[in-house]
């Protein structure tokens, strides 16, 4: 029984270990800390909702056999699936924020939009690790620690980064709040594409390639991220000063 416990352990503690080193950064980027408590809560939601994106995700598949006759399986490997995941995803994401955060008084600026969907998302990458390091763990040392390595600089980032955009959009409604409806939308599709983007570099090309067009679409995505999270903290510095 300790044993079984303690594998459970390194289990959890390997799949959360990326998101954690992630989640120490991007939380360095905000000058005002959030309450940790807040910040646990969004992490451990946006994990414990992960797998809702996956029965999402599989009861699509079988609708569209059903109604149209398509072949499940074939389907699930299309582009158009890898779609619909990442819209999935990136909503599942953005729940998690919302059923803890956007209603309480410790959500009083914009760059904390940015923090917690980045937050959310990092909980969610973490249950993809333990799922992914789960199948691997029995392979040795050095292949688990490569795959968590990969996944520390590919799907664990991605995550962070897509919904840090959609954050972005969200951050902007408040000094738009009559177009506050347009800006979830327009930061969600953002948000999608570039998951579908990445998603699509990894599944359907030759791994050397894929790694190639992957990496770089994260290093471009992870320059402009960082430039829009000073951005929107110099736009509500500069609110916050014409309002002294």
């Amino acid at each position: 029984m300790d044993s079984l416990l303690g594998s459970y352990g390194l289990l959890i503690f390997l799949g959360l270990f990326p998101s954690l080193l992630w989640l120490a950064w991007w939380l360095r980027k905000d000058a005002h800390p959030e309450p940790k408590i807040l910040i646990t809560k969004v992490l451990l939601l946006g994990l414990i909702l992960s797998p809702l994106a996956v029965v999402a995700q599989l009861l699509f598949v079988q609708l569209l056999a059903r109604v149209f006759g398509l072949d499940a399986s074939s389907f699930a490997e299309s582009r158009w699936f890898y779609l619909w995941a990442a819209l999935v995803e990136e909503s599942v994401k953005y729940f998690a924020v919302l059923f803890v955060v956007f209603r309480n008084p410790e959500f009083d600026e914009p760059v904390d939009a940015m923090v917690y969907m980045v937050t959310a998302a990092l909980g969610f990458a973490a249950m993809e690790n333990i799922l992914v390091i789960n199948r691997v763990l029995g392979d040795g040392l050095t292949v688990t620690a490569g795959i968590i390595g990969l996944r520390f600089a590919g799907a664990t980032l991605l995550h962070a980064l897509s919904s840090a955009l959609l954050g972005y959009f969200l951050a902007l409604s408040w000094f738009y709040l009559r177009y506050r409806r347009a800006l979830f939308f327009i930061g969600l599709a953002l948000a999608t594409v570039f998951h579908w983007i990445f998603n699509l570099f990894v599944s359907q090309m030759q791994q050397s390639v894929s790694l190639v067009f992957s990496t770089v679409l994260l290093i471009v995505m992870a320059f402009l991220i960082s430039a829009l999270f000073d951005k929107i903290k110099e736009r509500d510095g500069l609110a916050r000063a014409r309002v002294a």
